[in-house]
């Protein structure tokens, strides 16, 4: 698996240190153990395809001024390979410049890996989890729910590409406070259907929405009043069973338009059937980390963080002002907690299923948890470091330049249903991602159902059609593409920011995989949409000497490839025409 820009840097880097050791021996620098330098692609392309500050962070140790030093590794660089030549820039810096065959060979690696170029395997093998959406199964999705789906299979797909063993992962809230609520607020809508609204009061923290009508109004359908009198317990019982499969089924339908798939949904009920919950309170009470107060039993969660931040360099001060609290885990009636219930789960991650890390992608309220639920994987022996947070902020939608809260179909919140009858799927997954996690989105619903080049996802698709559409109309005249003529005479300035924009790409995932965010690969495919087009405006395909057409033909093909990789990776439709 190539890496153009990845491999031309360990070239640059073992040339400068070869140049060293030479100017070493042949006295032109004094000898010495060198710091550590950097080698970079230059902001301005003006300044070289590649720089490194060798001579700038060595000064000191060879008693010699950088410029100095620069020019000796200058002479002792080498000729021929990947570079064409190399030059003293400011202070210091050295700077080089790729050969015409490094681009050839870029676009020769393209063709050559096609569907598999821009993976790479740094990652191993090592088994990881993205948990993303994990909605709370009593309501339909919204637009956070949205954003975190189209964030967390973007993730998982970078991971992926670089070898990683990754597993999707929804978390069903199927136990717990909020399942209790899910039932007295369907029992309420029930007993309304036949005594009436005013006779039977909601409860005043219960689920008001739509759906919790429609489903009492299902179960009334298929039972009747079998319900009516019975047992209050066993009438919440029967309207759970009943109604929580529906919803489930809902997400699960729902995720699998968007595009979605999971490879496991995990039920947080089974933590309390298989007694992984009673397990992490035993090894934390064990530990000496639980106690007893007001009848339920408490974690001592400011002891575990305040011995974790210490790890960290926090001094006692600092942890002072952060007002550390304990935490219940086992309710006075005997309930664990939702705490106790995420504790067991991530216990169940690492120590009973294996992963070497893990990945939760949160709204940006559950900031304050992030900590807490680190200490607490350290506290049951699992290293807290190993579990990564994806704060996710939130989602604005916008129309004509004023927010829309509200569906113009139910008068209710946005849920993912509405955005997807209102704006293309390909947009919804690319909007999503057009900014990093931790920033505000706008999300401008009337530029995404543009079909013009300002709507960035269609500016991206449309460079692929364009270039289906050339490969058409050259093969229907009797032009057919030869690969053996890839990459032989690339010259003017558009092919080669083009190829080199190319070149980024495994790089490009490598840092969306190691950022936690999918952005960077939207941001990449507007980039080499971009200089496709230029390209394209400037370089003439059809009529050129066979040479010059072949190479150009592979160029075409290359970014064909590249532009479907990514928007495959990002579940996002390749047209061939548009």
């Amino acid at each position: 698996m190539h890496n153009p820009v990845a491999e031309a840097k360990q070239e640059f880097r073992g040339r400068i240190e070869s140049a060293f050791r030479a100017a070493f021996a042949a006295g032109e620098l004094p000898e010495a153990e060198l710091p550590d330098f950097i080698v970079e692609i230059p902001a301005d392309s003006k300044n070289g395809d590649l720089a490194t500050n060798a001579a700038l962070v060595s000064a000191r140790a060879l008693h010699t001024a950088p410029k100095k030093i620069a020019e000796a590794l200058v002479s002792h660089l080498g000729e021929g390979g990947i570079f064409t030549k190399a030059e003293v820039a400011g202070p210091g810096f050295l700077n080089v410049f790729y050969a015409p065959e490094w681009y050839a060979d870029t676009v020769s690696a393209v063709l050559e890996e096609d569907a598999d170029y821009g993976r790479s395997d740094i990652g191993a093998g090592k088994k990881i989890m993205v948990e993303f959406v994990s909605a709370n199964p009593t309501g339909p999705m919204h637009m956070g729910n949205a954003r975190g789906g189209a964030i967390g299979d973007g993730i998982a797909a970078a991971l992926d590409a670089c070898g990683y063993d990754v597993t999707r992962e929804f978390y069903i809230n199927d136990a717990g406070n909020q399942i209790a609520k899910f039932g007295c607020s369907l029992e309420a809508r029930y007993l309304q259907i036949y005594k009436g609204e005013e006779a039977v009061e909601f409860p005043e923290d219960g689920y008001h929405g739509e759906d919790i009508k429609e489903r009492a109004k299902e179960f009334a359908d298929l039972y009747g009043d079998k319900y009516l009198d019975a047992d209050p317990e066993e009438r919440r019982e029967a309207l759970i069973a009943y109604a929580l499969p529906k919803n489930v089924e809902g997400l699960q339908r729902d995720l699998a338009k968007y595009r979605i798939d999971y490879d496991v949904w995990f039920r947080e009920s089974s933590l309390y059937k298989d007694g992984t919950v009673d397990k992490i309170v035993k090894i934390l009470t064990d530990k000496g980390l639980t106690y007893e107060k007001d009848g339920a039993l408490w974690y001592k969660n400011t002891q575990v963080l305040a011995e974790r931040l210490r790890r960290e360099g926090k001094t006692e001060e600092q942890i002072e002002a952060l007002e550390l609290k304990d935490d219940v885990l086992i309710r006075q009636n005997g309930n664990p907690t939702y705490f106790a219930g995420d504790i067991a789960y991530h216990y169940n991650k690492f120590a009973l299923r294996g992963f070497d890390r893990v990945i939760n992608v949160w709204g940006a309220d559950h900031h304050g948890h992030v900590a807490r639920l680190k200490g607490a994987m350290d506290a049951v022996g699992c290293d807290g470091d190993r579990l990564d947070i994806v704060l996710m902020q939130l989602v604005e939608l916008m129309r004509d330049g004023e927010p829309v809260r509200m569906s113009k179909r139910t008068g209710k919140a946005i849920t993912l249903t509405d955005l997807l009858e209102e704006v293309p799927l390909d947009a919804a997954r690319f909007f999503f991602n057009l900014r990093e996690p931790s920033t505000h989105l706008i999300f401008d619903l009337g530029l995404a159902v543009q079909q013009d080049s300002q709507n960035p996802v269609y500016y991206v698709q449309y460079a692929h059609a364009r270039i289906c559409s050339i490969l058409k109309n050259l093969a229907a005249e009797g032009v057919e593409f030869k690969p053996e003529y890839a990459g032989r005479a690339y010259s003017a300035p558009e092919e080669l920011s083009l190829i080199g924009g190319l070149a980024r790409f495994p790089g490009e995932i490598i840092d969306a995989a190691n950022a936690y965010d999918p952005a960077r690969l939207t941001k990449y495919a507007i980039d080499v949409a971009t200089l496709f087009h230029k390209f394209y405006n400037s370089c003439r395909v059809k009529g050129e000497e066979e040479t010059v057409l072949q190479s150009r033909l592979a160029l075409c093909v290359s970014v064909k490839t590249v532009i479907r990789n990514v928007l495959t990776m990002l579940k996002i439709t390749v047209p061939e025409y548009m």
